[in-house]
């Protein structure tokens, strides 16, 4: 953007009272022009700091880091003419910053954080606000999603390119939005700035071990979204059912934010009552303070039902009416790579697609396509390299105890040596599972096994559509491959 605000402006206060004219923000010393604030954070490999030298090669006109940031490039800082910003904590800074300099956000904003369940809550909030004639958003893993679209390459992006994102949606006429608040994003402070009137947890599962390295930092990265970033005159959306979230009712209470609760407890605000499942979806029966309703729902899964109750609880938070809000769930679509459908064969049989990644989601998903399936159920599942490895033998154990046949293979092994992650997800899995490194056969074998009222479920990638072996990126699409195995095995025109 081209206008130009003063350090003043932003609210930030340069050491020895400089003052500069800003021209443009950015965490990237790739993108420093003259007169950008160059925000040099720290990081897990890296310091930000290393890179100052180059954002005042490049004209930088104000720097935003930490005291170690600072001393890292003592030297450059003292020859230039840059204003200098030390905060204690320059993530939080520059997110209440880039939020001041982009200033436009979607008027009705809500957040969901949880292990599992972000993506389906967030869609199924864009979907309602759209059958409410109100134009809608959704954020992250998928990217934005609905009256208006772009890519996004992180579920939470860093402060920067989420308010440079919220601003153009609202230029294209946004007013509501639903976000992916991931653990790694509140953390690292990139949702402080957003203002938003309700969040949502979904649940609370082992993920992410390797960044947050214990439960109790995990979990309350996760509860910073009530505790930090959703004000006091907001309110909370909690899963009942899960102990964690529970939990922090009180606590969020005692800020002064109201609470609306969602379960199978009968003190629950929406109360699921009783699913009936069928080949193509559920009847859900819940409760609205006390009283009764119904609803059709297109979706394969019970935790959809948990998803989708949870999104209406937001958006009814958001302040549209309940009984308009009951009305739409019955339109709501599949969210992309979540329990989609990815093909059929001819016998009837089906293939389906799930980002299940962790031990719990694939319990969860497993568990929830059975109700669905009169025959056997076959799962494919594999664990991603460079991430958790504790959690692999228990995506192994959690396929062996909910599938009747297990394939283990890769998915995404990065850096590490694929054989030795298969061997780890192996041992949970058990001596009955079947190991087949390549995905593609992998898919393949599974899609040929699929008799007469069976069902595949492909764990792992949902809606990707690469698979990272090393730095590169190769091309795959589980539903692709999916579709291709059947036109083969079938004969018949993908």
């Amino acid at each position: 953007m081209s206008t130009t605000r003063t350090l003043g402006d932003l609210g930030l206060s340069a050491r020895g009272g400089a003052e500069a004219e800003i021209t443009g923000i950015t965490v990237d010393s790739r993108e420093v022009r003259e007169g950008f604030l160059f925000a040099a954070l720290p990081g897990a490999r890296v310091h930000g700091g290393e890179f100052i030298q180059y954002a005042l090669r490049m004209g930088a006109g104000a720097i935003l880091t930490d005291a170690k940031g600072a001393r890292i490039a003592a030297k450059e800082l003292d020859a230039s003419h840059a204003a200098l910003v030390v905060a204690q904590d320059p993530r939080q800074v520059l997110a209440y910053t880039a939020a001041l300099w982009f200033g436009a956000q979607p008027e009705t904003m809500v957040a969901v954080t949880g292990t599992n369940g972000k993506t389906s809550v967030s869609s199924f909030c864009r979907q309602i606000w759209c059958a409410l004639d109100l134009p809608a958003v959704n954020l992250g893993t998928t990217g934005v999603e609905g009256a208006w679209e772009a890519p996004l390459a992180h579920t939470t992006p860093e402060p920067v390119t989420l308010h440079r994102t919220l601003a153009a949606a609202v230029e294209n006429g946004i007013t509501h939005a639903a976000m992916e608040a991931s653990s790694h994003g509140l953390d690292q402070r990139r949702l402080d700035g957003v203002h938003l009137c309700a969040a949502g947890f979904t649940n609370f599962t082992q993920d992410h071990l390797d960044y947050h390295k214990t439960f109790d930092a995990y979990f309350e990265a996760k509860a910073g979204l009530f505790l930090r970033v959703l004000p006091e005159e907001g309110i909370a959306v909690l899963n009942m059912d899960d102990d964690h979230v529970a939990h922090l009712e009180p606590v969020v209470a005692a800020r002064g934010q109201e609470v609306l609760t969602v379960g199978h407890g009968p003190a629950c605000d929406l109360r699921m009552l009783a699913q009936r499942f069928d080949a193509t979806g559920q009847d859900l029966r819940f409760s609205w303070q006390g009283q009764s309703h119904q609803a059709r729902l297109n979706l394969i899964g019970g935790f959809q039902a948990a998803n989708v109750l949870m999104a209406a609880g937001l958006v009814i938070a958001s302040g549209e009416d309940p009984g308009r809000v009951f009305d739409t769930l019955a339109d709501l679509g599949t969210v992309r790579g979540r329990m989609q459908l990815a093909a059929t064969r001819a016998n009837g049989a089906a293939a389906f697609v799930d980002y299940a990644h962790t031990p719990d989601a694939v319990k969860t998903a497993l568990s929830a396509l059975r109700p669905h399936v009169m025959g056997r159920l076959i799962a494919i599942i594999g664990a991603g390299g460079d991430r958790d490895t504790a959690k692999r033998p228990l995506m192994g154990e959690a396929a062996r105890e909910n599938a009747d046949i297990v394939i283990v293979t890769d998915d995404n092994p990065r850096s590490e040596d694929p054989a030795a992650i298969r061997a780890a997800v192996m041992q949970g899995a058990g001596p009955e599972a079947t190991e087949v490194g390549d995905r593609a056969e992998a898919i393949l074998r599974g899609v040929d096994m699929l008799g007469p009222g069976d069902a595949l479920l492909i764990c792992g990638k949902g809606h990707e559509t690469g698979q990272i072996v090393g730095d590169t990126v190769y091309p795959f699409d589980d539903r692709e491959q999916a579709s291709v195995a059947v036109a083969a095995l079938d004969e018949v025109a993908p």
